[in-house]
């Protein structure tokens, strides 16, 4: 694959290719060796043309999803944020995801970004996103720092786009789901029992139909089984990621989102205030950071 203003790192086992100019996003991860290539994160098709969800994963900052009502109240005041997104009514994933990151550091097996953002809204913030490749075993880290002069919530997230085949399976064990409005918002929270379709504490098939749910008391352990493909990918996320998103429009897509993240959708407006729904209060120049790491392993 050939991306303009791209970089690759490679271990030999497995090559993912950052653009850094597109949110410092990969356009792939894939195994590579002496037979040939196979691609574990949906890659980017077109990439002279490509938007950061046409990549194969994105870094969520400030805050992952959506925030409605224009913004939020905190600390007394409203903090008014605008929809950043064609066709999205509310503003959507920060502005990591969207913007241009420095390359800091690279060698042939990782690299690290930076970035500082006079916004979105109140948010003043530098970043700082690292990848890295052992033994095919993709570790991706991400850390914001609050620049600005007044306490706000903040939070992360990783956004990859997993390959979907007719037969993908997922085990990723959590004790509750939040069902979701037509606006893709939360509509109530409800133990997974109730919605056995969705229980994913053992390895089950991707529902066919809709699903873009967040899923709250989540272990931080996840595998993604391609059985016709002989493979599996495990996920281990470290706290603060305690929730996951699965989001995928059907069966007939060639991508599901598996979306480790700090925070559930619009938690800077759930009741109990940001703090209690998983976001991080920092004050002027504290910081937080999360890990997320993908192993992949060949099946007998």
């Amino acid at each position: 694959m050939v991306v303009a203003n791209a970089l690759s790192i490679n271990d030999g086992v497995a090559e993912a290719i950052v653009v850094p100019d597109l949110g410092a996003g990969l356009a792939s991860y894939d195994l590579v060796g002496e037979s040939g290539r196979t691609s574990l994160f949906r890659p980017c098709h077109d990439p002279p043309r490509a938007g950061p969800f046409d990549l194969a994963n994105n870094l969520l900052v400030p805050w992952s999803n959506r925030i409605s009502g224009n913004g939020f109240r905190f600390d007394g005041q409203f903090h008014h944020l605008v929809p950043n997104v064609p066709g999205e009514r509310f503003p959507i994933h920060g502005n990591g995801f969207s913007s241009r990151w420095l390359i800091e550091h690279a060698t042939a097996d990782a690299a690290e970004f930076s970035l500082r953002a006079d916004g979105p809204g109140p948010f003043r913030y530098e970043a700082y996103a690292a990848y890295s490749l052992s033994a095919g075993a993709l570790t991706m880290r991400l850390s914001v720092r609050n620049l600005g002069t007044m306490p706000l919530p903040f939070g992360l997230g990783f956004h990859p786009w997993i390959v979907r085949s007719p037969r993908t399976q997922l085990y990723a064990k959590a004790e509750h789901v939040i069902l979701e409005t037509s606006d893709h918002l939360p509509a109530g929270e409800v133990r997974i029992a109730s919605r056995p379709e969705w229980n994913f504490a053992a390895p089950r098939a991707l529902p066919a139909d809709w699903i873009n749910n967040a899923f709250l008391d989540w272990d931080g352990h996840a595998r993604v089984l391609w059985p016709e493909r002989r493979l599996e990918l495990n996920v281990t996320a470290d706290p603060p990621l305690s929730t996951y998103i699965l989001y995928s429009p059907s069966a007939k897509a060639d991508f599901f989102c598996f979306e480790p993240v700090t925070h559930p959708v619009d938690a800077h407006n759930l009741p109990g205030g940001p703090a209690a729904n998983g976001l991080t209060i920092l004050a002027q120049q504290e910081a937080i950071s999360a890990t997320c790491r993908f192993c992949p392993r060949r099946l007998n």
